[in-house]
């Protein structure tokens, strides 16, 4: 009986790691205390607005990790929807110079949708990177993707998704 148990849990465990991809090096030691911002997040998936609704859940993240970034300036909804989402994102950069800020937390949503079929599993992917604005350079990089259970929102296996990112960055 006991033997079953485990071999149970092992198959459950399984089956939930096959649920769930993560990409990425380990990160430096980053300080809390330095200035943050937050760039647009480039939505690749079909969904509209997926970037700005990722966004609103990074910070919320962020914020559990001690880390307060400020957000870039938003454009009017109107323009928001004709505005091309690299160019927002090339505009927040040069924003982030300006305030001089040491990190801006930027990436792309690959992935926000519900697949198909009788369950409807939400399905997210969703790239991030830290810059040093006044270089630009790439300070680290990872990216994750996760498909959840059909009671699940695409909104929870976002949060999911983002609070490993996160998670794995080295803060001080």
């Amino acid at each position: 009986m006991q033997s079953i148990r485990c071999l149970a849990l092992v198959a459950i465990a399984l089956v939930v790691a096959g649920c769930s991809s993560f990409s990425g090096g380990g990160s430096p030691t980053l300080s809390r205390d330095a200035s943050w911002g937050v760039a647009p997040l480039v939505n690749f998936a079909q969904a509209p607005q997926a970037g700005e609704r990722a966004e609103q859940i990074l910070i919320s993240i962020l914020a559990e990790q001690g880390v307060t970034p400020l957000m870039y300036p938003q454009q009017p909804q109107k323009d928001l929807l004709l505005q091309d989402d690299r160019e927002r994102q090339s505009q927040a950069l040069a924003w982030a110079r300006e305030q001089k800020l040491a990190y801006v937390i930027t990436g792309s949503v690959e992935e926000w949708q519900y697949k198909n079929g009788l369950d409807g599993e939400p399905a997210v992917g969703i790239s991030l990177q830290i810059l040093e604005p006044a270089t630009g350079r790439v300070v680290w990089s990872s990216s994750g993707a996760r498909a959840g259970w059909s009671r699940e929102s695409v909104a929870g296996a976002a949060q999911k998704v983002l609070r490993k990112l996160v998670g794995n960055l080295d803060f001080e």
